[in-house]
């Protein structure tokens, strides 16, 4: 009893200090692994959080700042590793003595975990958010540096964090230690984003669209596993159907200034059709103003923007890439990727039912899925077991 009694205080003393934890990132630039990153360290206040980037400080760099975090940047160029970085690197690690280092994706994980065991950090912890290594989509130092990781994974890290449970089987079958792997999805503040009709409003009258047109929406990054040209090529589709709609990209390098992008949606003739804003730092607003958010990837690990979309309370049509079938659950339309004459079908199939009765109560269920399913508290808990050993 006495003893059980020691074991819990121990628990409760370990879980409960101010620990430091240090997290290495390779790039702060726009993502879903940054952003996962940053509302686990905007979130997590009772830990003392540092975040090294690889390179600069990027989009999350200031945001991160700005929520007390400190941020230290090696300033590495893209896909080179320099003397300079990696001393500095050391030096902040044997300098900060961090009770924790948590890495972020293939490069970081190898440098920074490789690093911290050797400066005698206490724990190490990697971070996978990816599920496919494909040659033309993932670079050839991504790919190599991935199958090193696969070796030292018994050696280097203590516990292996993938945001996906398809990430997990994908890198066990490449060789990394399954007896370390942990999944923990990524989890939302789901203060922020809310159903909010006033944003919706405010945000279709900045754009001159009415409160019934169909409005369609697709808030990612221009790379090529986001796959825009099959979301393009069903968006012809359902024009020549004579299907009304509205679709806005929304994202890096999503821009009219895109020639590749705009000649394409030229060629399907959809200029009136598709609109393309760029990056935008009202994610919540625009998730509200669309009626049926699409991910058309052709990969992903544990993509943010459905549950983002969905817990705005709106219904998604995406490709079944990752965990997205997992995510969405029976509240959307999970269709193959590369295969426009689905996805058109999908995104017809929303359309026919947003006059429905029915569609208050999907778009009620999708909000609920992430509430239920998915909160910031439950992922920061769980990164907690994984840090600590608990």
């Amino acid at each position: 009893m006495v003893s059980t009694s020691w074991a819990t205080w121990d628990w409760f003393f370990l879980v409960t200090q101010i620990k430091r934890i240090i997290h290495i990132i390779t790039s702060l630039d726009d993502g879903g692994a940054e952003a996962v990153l940053y509302r686990l360290c905007a979130y997590g206040s009772q830990h003392n959080n540092v975040v090294l980037s690889l390179r600069d400080e990027g989009k999350y760099g200031p945001l991160l700042e700005t929520a007390g975090v400190k941020v230290h940047c090696l300033n590495m160029p893209k896909g080179r590793v320099t003397i300079c970085g990696l001393a500095r690197l050391w030096s902040l690690l044997r300098t900060l003595r961090p009770d924790v280092v948590q890495t972020w994706m293939y490069h970081s994980d190898f440098l920074g975990g490789v690093f911290a065991r050797l400066a005698g950090v206490p724990r190490v912890c990697w971070g996978i958010h990816n599920t496919t290594l494909e040659p033309g989509k993932s670079t050839k130092s991504t790919i190599w540096v991935s199958r090193i990781n696969s070796y030292l994974s018994r050696w280097v890290p203590h516990v292996i964090v993938c945001c996906a449970e398809k990430s997990r089987d994908v890198h066990v079958a490449l060789g990394y230690s399954a007896k370390k792997m942990v999944v923990i999805p990524n989890g939302y503040d789901l203060s922020r984003f809310i159903p909010d009709l006033n944003a919706r409003e405010r945000l279709r009258s900045a754009w001159n669209l009415e409160d019934d047109t169909f409005l369609i929406g697709m808030v990612s990054r221009f790379d090529p596993h986001k796959d825009h040209f099959n979301l393009i090529d069903a968006l012809g589709m359902l024009r020549n159907r004579g299907i009304p709609f509205v679709c806005v990209l929304v994202g890096k390098d999503l821009v009219p200034e895109n020639a590749i992008l705009s000649n394409y949606i030229a060629s399907h003739q959809l200029g009136e059709h598709v609109r393309l804003l760029g990056q935008r730092s009202d994610i919540p607003d625009v998730m509200n103003a669309l009626d049926v958010h699409v991910l058309s990837s052709s990969a992903e690990a544990f993509p943010n923007v459905i549950a983002e979309a969905m817990a705005c309370g709106t219904p998604c049509v995406t490709t079944d890439v990752g965990d997205a079938s997992l995510i969405v659950g029976e509240t959307s339309w999970v269709v193959s990727p590369r295969n426009p004459q689905d996805l058109a079908e999908a995104i017809e199939s929303a359309f026919n039912q947003r006059s429905n009765s029915e569609w208050a109560l999907r778009c009620h269920a999708a909000r609920q899925r992430i509430v239920d399913n998915f909160s910031i508290g439950e992922m920061v808990a769980r990164y907690r077991r994984a840090w600590f050993g608990v």
